[in-house]
């Protein structure tokens, strides 16, 4: 059974009055341009939509983080989740989105014990001897408290707000229908694959609203560095655990970016980023699994300069395709290869609609250029990342999401190591790191196994071949072999050959007409006419001249673009 066309979102009557309040606050804040710019659908508007992003772009970036403040939770999440996407969006926005962290009021206090009590299925005095009414911390998603159990252990309990789940399916229908919107009509959904960035985000934010999730995350890196006496992950308590609250121990400690804090007690600030870097790394290649929202709120520094990690709702996967190819990127960098790079980051999956693959190269040349004369104890991974998205930017690119949180991830932790030791670099810290990582990925305990399942399945595919080849000349002969082919870019073709079929009748049609009256008025003299006639024939001619104002602009606007 074939699916329903979707229903266009500003007309289905559930979402009616959200559709309307978010069309007013765009509005108000001035970014009805957005719509207007992007609704060209070829590369001269997007230039000129560039053209006016980079012309107002601080105006309206703060506008936009003020309209995503306005809008609620569902969209400071989404701002949160753009704010990581500096291969889409110009860094004055960037800039501006990675302020909205912990925006959300919170929720009165007995609304959130009534979610505790449903879900533990006991009033709070049973399980806890002390709740803190006031929250720690207030997110979009939930609020985090201070407790204690009976049995005397500190803990914190983070409840999920109520309602908030049911807001972010409602508001998440909305952004798709937007979505669908601006990938079939403007140049943006054109270029970029938004229903991917739209469907990252709320596998991201799904899983965020599941605590079970959270949980297993939290026992998994606890697994992980157990043996890693620099990182120290909090003990989750089961019993009082369910998909809407998590009940964690509770660490103390200076926050990462209380830099007076650690001066006052001594506390070596180098060896805090080392560590800090050291935990990124080691996830990232060694386990394949990592904190995807390491900002400082989420790090807290102990005596020892070792570090208690919070927080496991955002986390990545990595597959080990991924891993390799993260490693083939920084190998091509390594050795300034502006070819092998382009090469490593199309096995990574990026999004290349219309890509012009020798600027590509060249654009990449030239940066690569840019650092060759530079040590590596020099270089700025935040420098080296802003001129590596200027150059994704201006190609029109999109990253793969998986390889844009671990850059992003990687980055926040340069930052923060730049912040706590200003002679931190990220560079240079990790060149011993990737080269044990590279010898494992090239020994033989790692290429074997690999080796082993290549044979195998080319000894399977040899064996296979001789049938399926068969197989194939058979469906020829009998006139049976199809093939499927991507038809995208031949609809837009075919589009624009019957726009162009469209206008051509329809200019011939107004040439008839005009005709039609030029003999009318030829044959009848006007003092013999009816008064209807009269009105018939002024009322043709009117809308004659209309139509033919109407398409003359439309072939001359056709091509402007």
């Amino acid at each position: 059974m074939a699916t329903p066309p979707r229903i266009p979102w500003i007309v289905r009557r559930p979402l009616l009055q959200r559709s309307q309040q978010i069309i007013t606050t765009l509005t108000r804040h001035g970014l009805g341009w957005l719509l207007t710019q992007a609704a060209s659908g070829e590369d001269g508007r997007l230039r000129g939509l560039r053209r006016l992003l980079k012309q107002s772009a601080r105006t309206q970036a703060e506008e936009l983080v003020q309209a995503l403040i306005e809008l609620g939770p569902t969209f400071i999440k989404f701002g949160q989740a753009l704010s990581a996407r500096a291969d889409l969006l110009p860094p004055a926005y960037i800039t501006e989105l990675n302020k909205l962290q912990d925006l959300v009021p919170p929720l009165p206090f007995d609304q959130m014990v009534a979610v505790l009590r449903d879900e533990l299925g006991r009033s709070p005095d049973e399980i806890f001897a002390y709740l803190d009414p006031e929250p720690i911390a207030s997110a979009s998603i939930g609020q985090v408290y201070s407790a204690r159990l009976w049995g005397g252990d500190e803990v914190v309990v983070k409840i999920v707000r109520p309602g908030a789940e049911q807001t972010f399916e409602q508001d998440l229908e909305i952004l798709n229908d937007l979505v669908d919107w601006l990938t079939r009509y403007t140049a943006l959904g054109q270029l970029y694959d938004l229903h991917a960035l739209v469907e990252e985000f709320a596998h991201t934010v799904r899983n965020e609203f599941n605590y079970i999730r959270e949980g297993r995350n939290a026992d998994t890196f606890r697994k992980n560095f157990s043996d890693d006496s620099r990182i120290y992950i909090p003990v989750v308590y089961w019993d009082y655990t369910t998909r809407r609250v998590i009940t964690l121990e509770k660490v103390t400690g200076l926050k990462i970016n209380d830099l007076a804090g650690m001066d006052r007690v001594k506390i070596d600030r180098r060896a805090v980023a080392e560590n800090l870097m050291h935990f990124a790394l080691r996830q990232i290649f060694e386990f394949r699994l990592y904190h995807a929202d390491p900002h400082p709120g989420n790090f807290f520094v102990q005596p020892d300069a070792s570090l208690a990690v919070v927080d496991f709702g955002m986390v990545g996967h990595i597959n080990e395709h991924t891993r390799r190819t993260f490693l083939g990127i920084a190998r091509a960098i390594e050795r300034r290869d502006s070819f092998m790079l382009v090469d490593e980051l199309l096995e990574a999956g990026i999004f290349t609609r219309g890509i012009n693959r020798r600027s590509f190269a060249r654009d990449l040349e030239r940066l690569l250029n840019q650092l060759s004369g530079i040590a590596i104890k020099d270089l700025s991974a935040a420098e080296v990342l802003r001129d590596w998205m200027d150059v994704i930017l201006r190609n029109g690119l999109q990253l793969p999401g998986e390889l844009v949180a671990m850059t992003r991830a990687i980055a926040i932790s340069e930052g923060t190591g730049t912040l706590l030791y200003p002679d931190f670099n990220l560079f240079e810290f990790a060149a011993p790191y990737l080269k044990s990582f590279w010898q494992e990925e090239q020994s033989p305990s790692t290429l074997l196994p690999r080796l082993t399942t290549a044979a195998s399945d080319s000894l399977e595919l040899g064996l296979d071949l001789p049938r399926r080849a068969i197989r194939i000349l058979s469906q020829i002969e009998q006139g049976k072999l199809e093939v499927n082919l991507n038809r995208q870019e031949l609809d837009d073709l075919v589009g624009k050959f019957q726009k162009m079929t469209n206008r051509l009748t329809l200019g011939m049609i107004l040439s008839a007409v005009i005709i039609a009256l030029s003999l009318i008025m030829v044959v009848y003299r006007a003092e013999t006419w009816e008064t209807l006639g009269n009105y018939i024939f002024g009322f043709a001619l009117i809308s004659s001249i209309l139509f033919g104002v109407w398409l003359i602009w439309s072939i001359i606007r056709t091509g402007r673009t």
